[in-house]
Order: structure tokens, then sequence, then C-alpha cells
């Protein structure tokens, strides 16, 4: 008697697991399903796998399959006729050693249980923390020099040519604008007041380096090993480490963290690299720049415009199109406004062209040819230093990740990782400016290197949250903000959903001197259906970034407009105009203050 229809579906799936080392029972369009081919292939081992959704016997065969194993979802594995389950358990197996068991492959001892490449804030938060959790640990660091040869020590874009540089010369234009605001306060000085750029460089430097060594220092505390090497893959867990004098070294790990970083972008113009300078070189330039041109409208070019305007320099920016993209376009467009009131010049709607040397020297002078966005027009100018801030690249296309299957995104090099940042190959994880989608900031990969550590090697499953990140860019006049911009917040939930509460409001400690009024601004944009709850908060103001990070933990915490209400403000202060913000801007009333 021939075999039912059901009995022959049975023997057929017992057939492919007879013939098939590796048996996987997917759908074509599963994510997961495309996860775990992809760790088999990580493995070097070939699979068979049935697209269910595109067979006639698939729902029947999934039947069986439920009979068998208990399982009704895919992927479903099988190995050596095993049954080893979906994604995650097949994942569990191989981190556990069972999966290598089953395929009959030897025991594999790696040289370390993590190597970190990149030995930025977030690679080292992430090393210092698996170390602590008893693991063996490396980091790889290496700082490819800039076109004019500038380099730097341990601890990545933020500490070395990022945020705490650009901080204290923010800081150092600050201090101007208060001795000018000092004598309205009564302070009589009668020497010539001038800043040099020399001392002010070297002190940032010797602070920038006791952080390097501090870094060191920690990493050898805790017992993680350092090398100054450039890491590239060279086959599966494997990697080749080139020191500054070309020797190559190769190390093993179970496990391996991308934390490479970006550097900045260049034009792509005749003259941009030998000519021009980048954030990577303007805080350790060993002479004062002059006459500046900064090229972009990027959170980068605006801070550095903005300080070096604040110390005395002549300083134009040659803006593309909009002012810090991504950012509320209101706050951003308020941002450029007080620059160009407070001697920042803008040329909009122009792109360089042409860059090239009139005379050489500390600075030398040098000739920019522009062209027009919009019309045929083209202008040129001279100026002692040319400083390109026009975006940023991900590290990642020269570190041998097509040798292992890493996939991403081949225009801008971003990494696409799933919500454990993990990588299409399961073993490599990846944190910071290069996930694809996720902001650049260096808390962020700080927070998301500790809690991956975590949960590879403790017993936390907390994940980063990229929601409600608070953040401020150091322009002259300092703009904090966390949750949704105004544009994206309608996008999201639709303008009538929203009601936006704003104010302009006039710092006490600018009355005396009678300087900017009703140039600082306040904005939340509420839910009206979610209890009016706060989804986005911008301030435009002096201390901002202080101010947004309290309010940052009240959103977490689910702030309401009704909560802001009640919160009683602490007076004179910039912050407490959020908990007296009355004026809608569908009302369109008057928010011009009159006085504090």
């Amino acid at each position: 008697m021939p075999p039912t229809g059901h009995d022959a579906l049975r023997s057929r799936v017992q057939e492919l697991l007879e013939k098939n080392l590796v048996m996987i029972f997917s759908k074509s369009y599963c994510p997961f399903c495309k996860r775990v081919k992809e760790l088999f292939t990580s493995l070097g081992r070939e699979y068979f796998a049935v697209e269910l959704d595109q067979s006639e016997d698939g729902s029947g065969i999934q039947e069986i399959l439920f009979e068998m194993t208990g399982q009704k979802t895919v992927p479903n594995v099988f190995v050596n006729k095993t049954h080893v389950g979906g994604f995650d358990k097949t994942q569990q197996a191989q981190q556990d050693g069972t999966l290598q068991k089953l395929l009959g492959m030897e025991a594999v001892t790696y040289d370390f249980d993590l190597i970190v490449i990149g030995g930025g804030s977030g690679g080292l938060a992430c090393s210092k923390e698996a170390a602590s959790l008893g693991k063996k640990v490396m980091v790889l660091d290496y700082v490819v020099p800039t076109p004019l040869g500038t380099s730097w020590g341990l601890g990545g874009t933020c500490v070395n040519v990022g945020c705490i540089p650009k901080k204290l010369m923010h800081q150092a234009a600050l201090l101007g604008q208060s001795l000018k605001d000092s004598r309205k306060f009564g302070w009589e000085y009668d020497e010539q007041v001038q800043h040099n750029w020399e001392t002010m460089r070297q002190n940032i430097q010797d602070y920038i380096g006791s952080l390097n060594w501090g870094y060191r220092v920690a990493l050898r505390d805790k017992s993680v090993r350092y090398e100054n090497a450039y890491a590239e893959f060279v086959e599966p867990h494997k990697i080749k480490a080139t020191n500054k004098k070309g020797k190559e070294s190769f190390f093993t790990a179970e496990r391996f963290v991308l934390a490479t970083g970006e550097r900045p972008r260049y034009l792509d113009i005749p003259g941009d690299k030998e000519l021009c300078i980048t954030s990577d070189d303007l805080f350790s330039l060993d002479y004062c720049p002059g006459k500046t041109l900064v090229v972009g409208a990027s959170y980068v070019a605006l801070e550095c415009a903005g300080f070096l305007a604040g110390i005395g320099l002549d300083v134009t920016v040659m803006v593309r199109s909009i002012f810090l993209r991504g950012f509320d376009q209101e706050m951003a467009e308020k941002a450029g406004a007080y620059m160009e009131t407070h001697g920042v010049k803008f040329i909009k709607k122009f792109v360089p062209t042409l860059v090239e040397q009139l005379e050489a020297g500390t600075p030398g002078r040098i000739r920019v040819v522009a062209k027009s966005t919009e019309t045929d027009a083209v202008i040129e100018g001279e100026y002692n230093t040319v400083l390109v801030a026009v975006g940023r690249d991900s590290c990642t296309k020269n570190i041998g990740l097509e040798k292992i299957g890493v996939k991403l995104n081949q225009r801008n090099g971003k990494i696409p990782v799933n919500d454990e940042e993990q990588t299409n190959v399961p073993y490599v994880y990846a944190i910071g400016d290069i996930l694809e989608g996720k902001l650049e900031l260096t808390p962020v990969a700080i927070q998301a290197g500790r809690l991956l550590a975590r949960r590879l090697y403790g017993d936390s499953n907390l994940k980063c949250d990229y929601i409600n990140v608070p953040t401020t860019v150091f322009t002259p006049m300092e703009y904090g903000c966390c949750g949704y911009p105004e544009e994206k917040a309608i996008e999201v939930f639709g303008e009538d959903t929203l009601e936006v509460y704003h104010t302009l409001f006039w710092p006490l400690e600018w009355t005396v001197p009678s300087r900017d009024n009703n140039q600082c601004f306040a904005k939340i944009i509420c839910n009206r259906l979610d209890n009016d709850r706060v989804i986005g908060f911008h301030i435009l103001g002096p201390n901002a970034g202080e101010i947004t990070q309290g309010f940052a933990a009240a959103m977490k915490c689910g702030l309401t407009k009704e909560k802001l209400d009640e919160t009683i403000g602490i007076h004179p202060t910039c912050a407490e105009v959020f908990t007296t913000m009355e004026v809608t801007k569908s009302s369109g009333g008057d928010i011009t203050q009159k006085g504090c």
C-alpha cells in the first residue's frame, strides 16, 4: 500500500535530514532565516535550505516539523540529523560549542575572548567592561595620519579632535565675551586684551595628553591588552595587526566589536587635501589660522566657525544648503542668524570648485573659487586657512570586512545591526558612529559598549535606548535638544496631533551689558493624544547643555506639559522658562519678553 500524503511528506523530511549535514527549513522573506544561513557561512559550512513559502508542500512540511519538534516557527535547523531549533537557539549552540561538535569541528581555541577594533570612547568602554567580567580582551587602535600628517593618541575622536578640545575652545570664546561684559559690571582694566593661540593650543593639548595616558593606564589596570596597530580581517575570527613600523602580527578571537568611528570627508576638488585642513588638524594647529573660510554647515562647521570668530578671527562660512541637517530647522536658523550678527560672515548656496596656494606660510595665503548651487555665478576669495567640515565617513571599508561577509552601506560605510548591535555575521558586533541610522554621539557609544559587554558576558538583557538622546551644539549661542525636531514630529505624528509651545527669553546676565535681548529661544513639542507628553525639547541660549541634560531625564520618565506647569522654576535662571510657557504656535501670540 503506497504511503499517504502525510506519510510521504514525513519520509521526504527524513530523507532531507539524512542527506544534508546542515538542513534549514526556511522562508525566503524571513530575516532570522537569512541570519542563520549567514551564521553557517561564517563557520565555513555548507547548508541545504528548503524555502517553505516557495514550496507547494510548504505548509504540510511545516506541520510535519511541528509534530517532530514542537516548533511552529522558522528557521527550523537540523545539524547531523539533530534538531537545533530557531535562530536564537542555533546562535546559542554556536556560542557554547554545541554546534561545532554537531558539525564535527574540532574545538577551537582563540587567543582572546574579545577583540575590540577602535580605541575611542565606545571601544574603550566595551573592552574595560568585558575585562571586568573576567574575559580576555584586546584593543587595537591606530590613527591614520591626515593628509597634513596630523595624528593623535588613544581615546578616539571625542578626546583628541572632537568634543573635548571643541568645548575648551568654545570656552575660550565665551571668556572673551565675558571680558567685554565685565566692564558693565564694574571691572576696570587698562592693559590691552588680546588672544594668544599658542597658549590656548598648548594648554589644551597638554590636557588631552593627560587623558591619553589615563586611558592607557586604565586598560593596563583592567588587564586589557592594547596594541597601537591597524587591524584588518584576514579570515573568520582572525585579524592582522600592522604597527607603525610595518610589523605584522595575527590574532584570533571568539568575538569582535567594531568601534572604528569616522573621519572627515574632503571636497574632492583640486587642492583640497593638499591645502585645506579639517577638524582633525585644527585643534593641534601650531599657528593661528588667521582669516578662515569654513566650508560646510554641519555642527562641526558652525562650532568651529563660532569659536574662531569668538577669539577674534575673520571667519566666513560657505553653506551649500541648510544649517545643521537633521536638527530642528527653526532652531538651526536661529543659531545661524545669531552667529551672523556676531562676527561670522556667510556665503550661502555656494560650493568650492578650486583651492590653490598663493603663498606658502603658517598661515599662508589661499585662493578659493566657488560656484553657485542655483545659478551660473562664480565667486572667489582669499583666505589664510580653509577648514573643510562637510560631513564624515565611517572607517570600515579598508579593514577586511568583505573577507568575513560583514555587510555595510557601500555609500557611506555604515554598518546595519540588529537591536543588540550585532551585524549579519553573528560573532561580529558594532557600536558608535559607524552604525546605520543611529546617533553619532560619544555618550551613546559608551552606553552601547558597556551594555553590549554586559549582555555578552554578564547576566544582563538591557539594550541601548536610542530614543530621547539629549545633545548640544556648542555654537556661540548653544543649542540643546532632546527628542523629535519639529519637522520629524509632524512627519511621525501628524501636525494636528501636536501642540508646540515656544518663547523668546533674555538671560538676566545679559541685561546689564544690554545685549542680545529676545535672541534666546525655547520650544517644546507635545503630543496631544498622549496626555500632552513632551516629545521634543529645544533650547537656544547659554548653558544649553547643562539645561538639556536634566530635562532629558524627565523626558525618559514621561514628562508632560502638565508636570512642567506644576514644576516650580528656579528664579532667575534660563531653564525656568520651561515651567512658565503659555503661548502656542497655533495661537500666533506674542512671545517676546520685556524683562526677567
